[in-house]
């Protein structure tokens, strides 16, 4: 594993965000209560006129968000993901997706990243429901590096969008933020011949880290970086799935209507492949600190690497 990192994702976003904001005056800054969950304070301090405060109300927060893009401005929304792709469903929906402002919606502490706060605050079902609504972009960045580079995207794009963001300080994936990025296409990490993890968000790093384990074992494990859950890139899923025909895909979400299914999607006309979903099962996930929780349900480096051997000596 690389060395460890001590900057999270939203730091990265307020970096960009207060850059951007700094050279166009429309970029707003939304919460619901949520700047410091959000790291966001420093763009509040730099750019107090560009931010808007509306309390612990998310309904709101994405009406207002819309309504400003109406307006001509770039809101970017900030709410725990829990709350945001909930509570907030059909105001993303309509006026955002469906009205097609150019909203950003920013899921923090997403997954299961607010740890022992358990199942209220867990966003196992985030992916499930915005991948559904037409029109509306789902993004999640696997490390820092591709976090700045997808809101520098986002600062100039015109799209809806919805991106979910960890609580935490995570393990760099890539090496720096000089890497050839597109918000569309999947970023192969590890090339391999034997088996294909496919992952997002957080645990790509996971995936690579079993794919390192396995090298010791003599198996040569590919692992896919999916950061654009819509629009997906089924050309390069089908082509790693082709490659080695076994595919383990994970995720920090439900186990239904996430990145599995998105693949299973993808590869359903297809005939000699094989795919497990390593998800979190059809409950209230476990409260507990990330490397707990995603112990527990398998989505580890050491788990995936003994599943993957599994695998390969199995079916391979």
């Amino acid at each position: 594993m690389s060395e460890k990192n001590k900057i999270s994702n939203s730091q990265i976003v307020c970096q960009v965000l207060t850059e951007a904001g700094q050279a166009d005056r429309d970029i707003l800054a939304l919460f619901s209560d949520s700047r410091g969950s959000a790291k966001m304070a420093p763009f509040a301090a730099e750019l107090p006129e560009q931010v808007v405060e509306v309390g612990i109300a998310e309904q709101n927060l994405v009406s207002i968000s819309a309504g400003l893009a109406h307006m001509g401005k770039r809101p970017f929304a900030f709410s725990p993901a829990c709350f945001l792709s909930m509570r907030s469903i059909e105001q993303v929906k309509v006026d955002v997706a469906y009205s097609h402002t150019n909203v950003k919606l920013v899921g923090i502490s997403g997954g299961i990243s607010y740890g022992a706060l358990g199942m209220s605050h867990h966003s196992a079902q985030d992916f499930a429901v915005t991948r559904a609504i037409s029109g509306l972009q789902v993004l999640c960045p696997a490390d820092r590096f591709e976090t700045k580079k997808m809101f520098e995207y986002l600062a100039h794009s015109e799209e809806p969008a919805y991106i979910r963001l960890g609580r935490n300080a995570v393990p760099d994936c890539f090496e720096s933020d000089e890497i050839d990025w597109e918000f569309d296409k999947a970023h192969m990490m590890i090339e391999g011949t034997d088996i294909s993890f496919i992952a997002i968000g957080e645990a790509v790093r996971q995936a690579m880290d079993a794919s390192e384990k396995l090298v010791a074992q003599g198996i040569s494990a590919e692992v896919l970086n999916i950061s654009s859950l819509k629009p997906f890139d089924s050309e390069a899923v089908l082509k790693t799935a082709l490659k080695t025909g076994l595919v383990i895909t994970v995720e920090e979400h439900s186990v239904y209507n996430g990145l599995g299914a998105a693949v299973a999607e993808t590869l359903a006309e297809e005939t000699g492949i094989r795919q497990k979903i390593v998800a979190l099962p059809d409950e209230a996930p476990m409260a507990g600190e990330s490397p707990e929780v995603f112990k527990y349900y398998g989505l580890d480096g050491e788990s995936l690497a003994s599943l993957g051997a599994e695998w390969v000596e199995k079916y391979g």
